[in-house]
């Protein structure tokens, strides 16, 4: 018998991993279980009508509705296509050089290339199976929108498959490059350089431009360009989010050629850098592998950081002779406020969050997307002239910086418990005990992301031009949410613990990550419809004559009643597991 493929073996046994887990699904609770199914349910439901009332409603402008939905199409793909490479540099330098299984392989009698064709397709995989559930109901109710023929959805589908590709190969690619020179200070430097340049350009690149009086009294398909004017990066040609918005369109509108054409412009393109990813990287990967397990740090080229990492160690070599304390500690215990136990632990969070890179590089582009965010602000104050506009622009705000929230808690709250691994044991053995383990990461989770979620609904309410009342009322029911939020992250990664797993984004993308995100998102969704209802602002003029206190006061009663059951309902049954946990 000829030997079998290493890549197909290692293919086999992620699928049978995968499907026991599916199958263990059947011994865990059947209402957990078809309450989770209800949810995804109601998410595509919910989002699949969204997403067909909003087509529809662009639809009946004549003359302009097929612009804007081509528009807003192309707008889509291009930026899903730059989130998607953004995941797929994260996730793949974590799967290359940051895993466990990967340094196993690379001992195993394996090719380099065949370890990096598996996670290259893994990384893949983890980055863009979100992107698929997310999109799902947009084709779905574009499709019914345009009446199309029943092969659209299967093609539509099969071209979305390769368009993941392309980004997950790029990914990969410049995660080897990033791992590889990261070292270098020249590299470091044009870096930089790059980021900053970037910055720059879209802040140049998507500033705003006032509309004058003479410049609407022209056509309005003239005012209609000039102010889509910003968007037609993304018909850029030579842009893969291009090929596949022309396919969709084409093939929606009956043009089966042209679509066919673009279509196999994207699968030419996949099978190139597929085939040169997979057969030419495997020796670049297995150096910078080499150069990542070797080097001690990425700044060990820079003078001034050899002399600071120097006087840090003979400082450390000095406090260990006199007292073993560094500077976090000596913080911590300032004023003696904390205890030692308390304060060992979360300094080991801290210190396992800051020498984690993809951690706290992830979190790094999640403030640059809130910086872009909290940027455009300003360009809404122009139109909150009214009651209706100031009341529906702040509860969006709510709701943008709840959902900022709801990321971050779960990306990196939920899979805290689980980054324990097979040393909880130690932990769990300790006098502080597992279930103190566990609300001291639920208190300090909710410490530091309320300094983030207040500190940004604040600004964003002053640059929206709130007053004082909005201000304090957004700032209360943010902190609400906060600990709502984090009580679900906790308990829910109490509840489905991974204690093999040492990747994060793989511990957040399984069954118990999507309970999270899911319950998360509906909880941010029925609290802002709550508020927004009991609202004691009104939306019209005449609103503050018909508000009724009795309203306000229901719907804030049921906004804190649904923030505690979905917040310490999930944390007390996490605590109560834990407390039963066999080590």
């Amino acid at each position: 018998m000829n030997p079998a493929s290493p890549l197909r073996l290692l293919l086999e046994v992620a699928l049978r991993s995968t499907w026991r887990r599916l199958v263990a699904l059947r011994n865990q609770s059947w209402l957990l279980l078809a309450l989770i199914v209800s949810f995804l349910a109601g998410y595509a439901l919910l989002a699949f009508t969204l997403f067909y009332k909003g087509l529809q409603f662009l639809s009946r402008f004549p003359g302009l509705g097929g612009l804007l939905v081509e528009r807003l199409l192309y707008l889509l793909f291009a930026f899903l296509f730059a989130l998607l490479l953004l995941s797929n540099l994260v996730i793949g330098y974590t799967n290359l050089f940051r895993s466990r299984e990967t340094a196993f392989l690379l001992a195993l009698p394996i090719p380099c290339r065949t370890v990096l064709q598996w996670k290259m397709v893994e990384s893949t995989l983890l980055a863009s199976w979100a992107f698929v559930f997310l999109i799902a109901p947009l084709i779905a109710a574009y499709g019914l929108v345009n009446r199309v023929d029943w092969h659209f959805y299967p093609v539509v589908l099969a071209m979305i498959g390769l368009f993941i590709v392309l980004p997950g190969i790029a990914g990969c690619w410049l995660a080897i490059i990033v791992a590889r020179f990261l070292d270098r200070k020249g590299f470091q430097i044009l870096l930089a350089g790059v980021v900053l340049g970037v910055i720059g350009l879209v802040l140049f690149k998507f500033r705003p431009e006032p509309i004058t009086d003479d410049l609407l009294e022209t056509r309005v398909l003239a005012v209609i360009d000039r102010l889509l004017d910003n968007t037609r990066f993304a018909q850029f040609p030579l842009l893969p989010s291009y090929w596949l918005s022309a396919s969709v369109q084409n093939w929606s509108e009956g043009a089966v050629p042209t679509a066919l054409f673009y279509a196999l412009v994207l699968l030419s393109y996949v099978l190139f850098f597929g085939a040169v990813a997979a057969n030419r990287l495997g020796n670049a990967f297995y150096e910078a592998s080499s150069t990542v397990h070797s080097r001690g740090s990425i700044f060990s080229n820079w003078t001034w950081f050899q002399r600071i990492e120097e006087r840090r160690r003979n400082l450390q070599r000095l406090s260990v002779l006199l007292r073993p304390r560094d500077w976090l500690d000596g913080l911590l215990a300032w004023r003696g406020w904390i205890p030692s136990d308390v304060r060992a632990l979360v300094a080991k969070d801290l210190r396992v969050f800051w020498r984690d890179t993809t951690q706290w590089g992830q979190t790094l582009m999640l403030f640059g997307l809130l910086t872009v965010y909290i940027i455009n602000l300003r360009h809404f104050t122009r139109q909150l002239d009214s009651p209706f506009w100031i009341s529906l622009v702040s509860y969006l705000n709510l709701g943008a910086c709840a959902l900022n929230l709801a990321t971050l808690t779960t990306r990196f709250v939920f899979p805290q418990f689980s980054l324990e691994g097979k040393r909880v044991w130690v932990v769990g053995l300790a006098p502080i005990g597992l279930v103190r383990v566990v609300r001291l990461k639920f208190w300090l989770a909710g410490c530091a992301t309320l300094v983030v979620t207040l500190g940004l609904i604040l600004l964003s309410c002053s640059m929206l031009g709130l007053d004082l009342a909005h201000m304090v009322f957004f700032g209360i029911t943010i902190t609400v949410m906060t600990f709502t939020l984090n009580g679900i992250a906790v308990g829910l990664g109490a509840l489905y613990p991974d204690f093999r797993e040492t990747n994060p984004s793989k511990i957040v993308s399984g069954f118990g990550g999507t309970f999270c995100l899911v319950l998360s998102f509906l909880y941010i969704v029925g609290s802002v419809v709550l508020l927004a209802l009991g609202s004691p602002w009104g939306w019209h003029p005449d609103a503050m004559d018909q508000f009724t206190p009795a309203r306000a006061a229901s719907a804030w009663t049921a906004f804190v009643l649904v923030s505690i059951l979905s917040g310490w309902l999930p944390l007390r049954l996490g605590l109560r597991k834990v407390a039963v946990t066999e080590l």
